[in-house]
């Protein structure tokens, strides 16, 4: 388990103490020498230290059963020298290197040139880098002698990520970057920003707030009006459910076979039975019975006897006043 950062070679007391012979690709790839770890090295600016750098030294720690890797770290002044300027400086990147779980010992001042003395003194069997032609300080291929000497084993890149590729995006966004220091607390002495640029992302930043208060009173608008339509479509929902009870229950009571429509029939049953009584049946005892007839009033004249002529008329009503004043 590591509990502790890689050494510094210039600072340990770890050194390969046996003999050191040479050893062939084949040789080492079978774990011999037994007595000692195959010691690979690798070198690099390691600026921005990512993942690809993390994989390269992956790749060159377990190239053998048994291996020991030096990384080399360039300077400052080596560095601008020949390649250009770096983010971080150089004791940033040799921390970087120390803290990496695939290092075993950090080289301080690496030379940008391996030369046969520094090979000799750190004890190296072969050199790790990837196959490419690294042209520099007036080379095509700085490790074209390594390769002509037999100690060079190659490694695989890691497409998509470079220092390279970190820096352009950095620059491609430099006004975000800018922008988010300046909120932070940066000055723009410190970001080296002109004062009419700093005024002018200040003013950004400034919109930018005012556009995430307008979004987030636009998400809460949304989940209130949601809120509505939901609760209104229940309200919906549940006044359809009544007004289809209403127009039952109105149908059950005023439709064609109602109870409405029972009840009234009824009642007017009822009606014509009080206006119209049925008849008595013929068992009735008043049924058998004749009718008593009651005498002709005296004025009713008998068809079989007419008046033969006026006179006889006139007699007639004589004697029927006489007759009605007797009876008075």
């Amino acid at each position: 388990t590591l509990t502790a950062p890689a050494p510094f070679a210039d600072e340990t007391s770890c050194q390969c103490q046996a003999p050191h012979e040479k050893l062939t690709i084949a040789q080492a790839r079978l774990g011999t020498p037994a007595d000692r770890p195959v010691r690979v090295y690798a070198d690099g600016i390691f600026d921005l230290f990512h993942s690809g750098h993390a994989r390269a030294l992956m790749q060159a720690k377990t190239l053998f059963p048994n291996s020991y890797l030096l990384v080399g770290v360039c300077s400052d002044d080596l560095t601008h020298k020949f390649k250009g300027f770096t983010v971080m400086n150089e004791t940033e990147r040799y921390e970087a290197l120390r803290h990496c779980r695939y290092v075993d010992e950090v080289i301080r001042d690496a030379p940008w040139t391996l030369t046969p003395e520094f090979l000799e003194k750190h004890k190296i069997d072969f050199v790790a880098h990837d196959d490419i032609p690294y042209s520099s300080a007036g080379s095509d291929d700085v490790y074209k002698h390594i390769k002509e000497a037999g100690m060079f084993v190659p490694t695989q890149r890691t497409e998509g990520i470079s220092t390279s590729d970190i820096i352009t995006r950095i620059v491609r966004d430099y006004d975000v970057y800018a922008r988010r220091n300046l909120q932070r607390g940066y000055t723009a002495k410190q970001l080296n920003v002109s004062f009419i640029n700093e005024k002018k992302y200040r003013f950004q930043n400034q919109v930018d707030k005012m556009k995430e208060k307008v979004k987030n009173v636009e998400e809460k608008s949304k989940e209130f009006v949601y809120k509505v339509e939901e609760k209104s479509h229940d309200l919906i929902q549940k006044w359809e459910e009544k007004s289809r009870e209403f127009i039952g229950n109105f149908l059950e009571l005023f439709g064609p076979d109602g109870a409405w429509k029972q009840m009234f029939q009824e009642r007017s049953g009822r009606m014509l039975q009080a206006f119209s009584p049925r008849e008595s049946p013929n068992s009735s005892p008043t049924r058998g019975r004749s009718p008593s007839r009651s005498p002709s009033p005296p004025w009713v004249f008998s068809k079989a006897s007419p008046p033969s002529s006026p006179k006889a008329a006139s007699a007639s009503l004589s004697s029927m006043s006489e007759g009605d004043e007797d009876e008075k």
